[in-house]
């Protein structure tokens, strides 16, 4: 039988902690950015528009300046041998991010991740940030995600991981919840500081 395990991208597999962020004080854009973030929480736009807002302050800038900031970003300690354990354990993984694909992409591609889904910055033919972003996971949307992948491998056992807000909707989904080093009001099955305490509480989930 197979198992599915789902897991938050920042904070959760790579010390950054938000992409959005990182990027407007890269580009300089952040000022701007933190009103279109406040306009977000206030519910005056949806998560769609506020990628796309967001993005269009980057028109003009690169896929090499995106993918120097991917190259920066830093795996969290022991985020390989978790994905290790699981392939040995034969569980299914996938990477639910409301931040940016280029990076979501290649933590993936790293860790071997079977699926990952995020939001897509639309490049045009020479490489330039357009403005315009395919939203795939907005910021409430992971349950959903999760729910379609239930629906699709019948897992004996789901497990989602993450570390914020965003999350809450993939753990609810999830047979059992693992809140990593969680903001304040995010609560899991578990509270755990590091991976290797999910492998911990996955082996025990296994074992039992």
């Amino acid at each position: 039988m197979v198992r599915l395990a789902a897991f938050d991208l920042k904070g959760t597999l790579v010390k950054s902690v938000s992409g959005w962020i990182e990027l407007h004080k890269k580009f300089g854009t952040w000022e701007k950015g933190k009103e279109y973030a406040e306009m977000f929480f206030e519910g005056r736009i949806d998560y769609a528009t506020w990628a796309e807002l967001d993005a269009s302050l980057w028109k003009g800038h690169t896929r090499e300046e995106i993918f120097e900031w991917v190259g920066s970003v830093e795996f969290m300690e022991g985020a390989y041998e978790l994905f290790d354990f699981l392939r040995e354990n034969n569980f299914k993984t996938a990477i639910l991010s409301s931040g940016l694909m280029c990076l979501a992409r290649k933590i993936a591609d790293d860790l071997g991740a079977d699926y990952v889904f995020a939001n897509e910055l639309v490049f045009d033919e020479n490489g330039f940030i357009t403005g315009k972003v395919i939203p795939q996971v907005d910021f409430v949307g992971k349950g959903s995600i999760l729910r379609a992948l239930k629906e699709e491998l019948s897992p004996e056992l789901t497990v989602a991981v993450g570390d914020g807000y965003n999350d809450l909707s993939m753990f609810a989904e999830a047979d059992v919840s693992i809140a990593i080093n969680p903001h304040e009001g995010v609560e899991g099955d578990h509270v755990v500081e590091n991976l290797h305490e999910v492998i911990e509480i996955i082996g025990g989930l296994i074992e039992g």
